[in-house]
């Protein structure tokens, strides 16, 4: 009923916001006499923080039509070369010459977990110029229809090795956050199976293997609440006119709720701020603002049945860690790994996923030869900055790179030039310390 009602709501303000957009676009136009003065701008600055806050956000756009290889400017067409009802994926397609030589196939695994895909805008656009980048485009579940079926855990860990197969040989994945359970049960599986199509490398960011170690307030929150809480209180049925009526989900905007109550007072200092630099003027810090809140309060659905049962298997029961995951009543087995090199990257001041956990992967892989494993902590960061920002783009990706060229299948061994080496590494050195000395992975041990 919930649900309902937040639809009501919205339609209830449509007028009022249409009215806001009418008010703000006649208090900037040049032919209002008002519109220079303070009045005229405060005005204008009203109405748009009012119907900006009011609105509901569709799917961004990744709106990156041109990248740079090898010193050239070059077009992207954005293809989807495989879909299910649940997923897409999603070709970043360039236009390079025919008789040029590949670049390493990499598919970037996003989360599901709230936000689209967009999220990994600046993931993607870092590892466009030197790879073939292809990613996972979920689909908002209030949007498919009921009649094609669920989707829960175990069918994402189906998308992922079906994704990985289809892209052939040599694929290199990158998980970033929430896939980092589901991707490494996916390699296991296809190790264990001895597939061919195995990846070459698969790079997990930020996330939950182990929510043992150094919980945040995230994993507190599962805990503390437990499994009747959430579904008692946060599974909702779709309401009409969407396409998925009647489909029990994890709505959105309770997310989103949740995502902003953690920091709200940051939030709110923040649309003060852009409501002052709209009266200044200030057109820049205004912008970053909108392209900001555009992809944060785009938010999408989940699927009842993927939601609770990752809450169980990640945060409640630690089947992963624990050796007790299973995927279609299949024990996972991250020891059968041998084959695909493993590195592990986390932020220092991560809030999200707590230190240690993404570097759990290294013990539960434990016959991946030493050659085949490294760590990354990048100093200063939190949980966005493992995959976006400067930080990301001077220090994160050009490692990432570096190991994927290293573990190549029928590559050289012998690192490039392109990144800092090292072997089964945890480097918490700055990067302006390229010759920084490696350190076994860190072991942590979990808290009861």
């Amino acid at each position: 009923m919930f649900y309902q009602l937040y639809e009501l709501n919205h339609a209830a303000l449509s007028p009022v916001r249409i009215a806001a957009e009418v008010g703000r676009m006649a208090f900037r136009s040049p032919f209002n006499p008002l519109a220079g003065t303070a009045l005229g701008r405060s005005l204008a600055a009203g109405f748009e923080v009012f119907e900006r806050t009011t609105r509901r956000y569709g799917k961004p756009e990744f709106d990156l039509p041109t990248t740079v290889v090898d010193g050239d400017e070059v077009a992207i067409t954005e293809k989807i070369v495989w879909h299910k009802p649940f997923c897409g994926l999603l070709h970043f397609e360039r236009a390079l010459p025919a008789d040029r030589p590949a670049d390493p196939k990499v598919l970037i695994v996003a989360p599901m977990s709230g936000h689209y895909a967009t999220l990994l805008r600046g993931t993607v656009e870092a590892m466009l110029p030197a790879h073939d980048v292809y990613i996972t485009d979920w689909v908002d579940a209030r949007m498919v229809p009921l009649a094609m079926g669920g989707f829960d855990l175990d069918d994402y860990i189906d998308y992922v090795i079906e994704m990985i197969r289809h892209l052939g040989e040599g694929v290199n994945v990158i998980a970033v956050c929430q896939p980092s359970v589901p991707v490494l049960a996916a390699v296991s599986v296809m190790e264990e199976d001895g597939d061919p199509l195995s990846p070459a490398t698969m790079t997990l960011m930020g996330g939950p293997i182990d929510t043992r170690i150094s919980p945040t307030a995230v994993n507190k929150v599962a805990h503390d609440k437990g499994m009747g809480w959430f579904e008692r209180n946060v599974i909702m049925r779709v309401p009409f006119p969407h396409a998925g009526v009647f489909r029990e989900v994890y709505p959105g905007f309770l997310q989103l709720g949740g995502f902003m109550s953690m920091n709200l007072d940051r939030h709110v200092s923040a649309h003060k701020e852009f409501y002052l630099h709209l009266i200044e003027g200030d057109g820049d810090s205004a912008e970053k603002h909108r392209d900001f809140y555009d992809e944060y309060l785009a938010v999408m659905d989940l699927t009842k049945e993927f939601y609770l049962q990752t809450i169980r298997t990640v945060f409640l029961d630690h089947d992963l860690p624990e050796g007790k995951m299973t995927h279609r009543g299949r024990l996972v087995k991250p020891s059968e790994i041998r084959n695909t090199a493993l590195f592990t990257v986390e932020g220092e001041l991560d809030d999200i996923t707590g230190a240690g956990q993404t570097q759990a992967a290294h013990t539960l892989c434990a016959n991946l030869a030493a050659e085949k494993q490294q760590d990354y902590v990048q100093p200063g960061v939190g949980h966005y900055g493992v995959f976006n920002g400067s930080k990301f783009r001077a220090n994160i990706q050009p490692r990432i790179a570096e190991w994927i060229r290293r573990h190549a299948r029928g590559a050289a061994s012998a690192p490039t030039a392109a990144a800092p080496a090292a072997s089964v590494a945890t480097t918490t050195a700055e990067v302006a310390e390229p010759a920084a000395k490696p350190r076994a992975p860190r072991r942590t041990a979990p808290k009861a």
